[in-house]
C-alpha cells in the first residue's frame, strides 16, 4: 500500500496537517518534552505547504541521507498524550524492502501505516493489547484526516490496487494480553532463545508456542478451553501455569 500511504501523506501536507522536519532524533526528543512538561514547536513547523511538498517529494526521490528529515503530523505539541505531540509519519531509510526492493527510500511509521492499512482493507474492529491504548487517538486522527473514501485521488488509488473500498471507519479496541506465570511470552525474547540456539527451535517442547505445546502433547481443545475460561479483560493479570495444565 506504499502508493496509497504516500498520497495520503501528501494530502495531509496539502491540508496543513503535516510538515517536513529537519530535527535529528535527539533534538526531536528534546523538543517533545516529558510526561510532566509540554513540548515545544519545531523551528521547521511553520514551513509553507509548497516547501513541505517539495521536500517530501525530494525525500521520496532519495535525495537525502537516512535520518536527515522526517515527515511529522501537525497536531498538538502540548498534548498530555505524548503520541499526539507531532508524531513522525515518514522517515528516510535507504534499505531494501522484501516486497518492493529499492523502490522506496522512505517508509511510513507504524501508527500511520497501521491505521490506514485497516481503513484500506475495510477492517471494522482492530483488536490489540493494552499498551496501544494511548495510540488510539493517533489511530483515529490518521483515519479521520486522511479520509480515504471522500478524497477522490486516494479513493481511486485504493480501487486501482484491487482493494475493496472501506465502508466503515475502523475502530481500535484494546484488551489485556495473556500472561502465564513463570513463562516467557515476549516474541522478541523467544526469538533470542531460538537464534542463540538455547532451544532446538520454535517447536521445542519447552517453548510456549503452538508448535511447542503440540510437541509437548497439549491438545488444541485444552488451549481453546484455557482462552474461554480466562476471558477478555481490560485489567492486566497473570494466569497461573496450573490453569493451563
Amino acid at each position: 500500500y506504499f502508493d496509497v500511504y504516500y498520497l495520503a501523506a501528501q494530502k495531509l501536507i496539502h491540508d496543513g496537517l503535516a510538515y517536513v522536519d529537519d530535527l535529528d532524533a535527539q533534538a526531536m526528543r528534546d523538543y517533545r518534552g516529558t510526561l510532566t512538561e509540554p513540548g515545544r514547536e519545531s523551528p521547521f513547523r511553520s514551513r509553507s505547504v509548497e516547501e513541505n511538498l517539495d521536500l517530501f517529494q525530494r525525500m521520496r526521490a532519495g535525495e537525502f541521507p537516512d535520518g536527515a528529515r522526517t515527515l511529522r503530523a501537525k497536531i498538538d505539541v502540548s498534548s498530555g498524550n505524548m503520541n499526539l505531540r507531532d508524531p513522525a509519519l515518514y522517515r528516510i531509510k535507504h534499505v531494501e524492502h522484501q516486497n518492493t526492493g529499492n523502490a522506496w527510500p522512505i517508509y511510513p511509521m507504524y501508527d500511520f501505516a497501521h491505521a490506514l492499512g485497516d481503513a484500506i482493507e475495510g477492517i471494522t474492529h482492530s483488536l490489540c493489547t493494552l499498551e496501544f491504548e494511548d495510540h488510539r487517538p493517533l489511530y483515529d486522527w490518521c483515519v479521520d484526516n486522511v479520509d480515504l473514501v471522500r478524497h477522490p485521488e486516494l479513493y481511486q488509488s485504493v480501487i486501482e490496487a484491487g482493494l475493496v473500498a472501506p465502508v466503515a471507519k475502523p475502530r481500535q479496541i484494546e484488551s489485556s494480553r495473556l500472561n502465564i506465570s513463570y513463562t516467557v511470552m515476549s516474541k522478541r525474547k523467544l526469538l533470542t532463545l531460538v537464534e542463540e540456539g538455547l532451544v532446538s527451535g520454535w517447536d521445542d517442547p519447552r517453548m510456549p508456542t503452538l508448535q511447542g505445546l503440540r510437541r509437548r502433547g497439549c491438545p488444541p481443545a485444552a488451549l481453546r478451553l484455557l482462552v474461554e475460561r480466562v476471558g477478555i479483560s481490560k485489567q492486566n493479570s497473570l494466569i497461573d501455569y496450573s490453569v493451563l495444565e
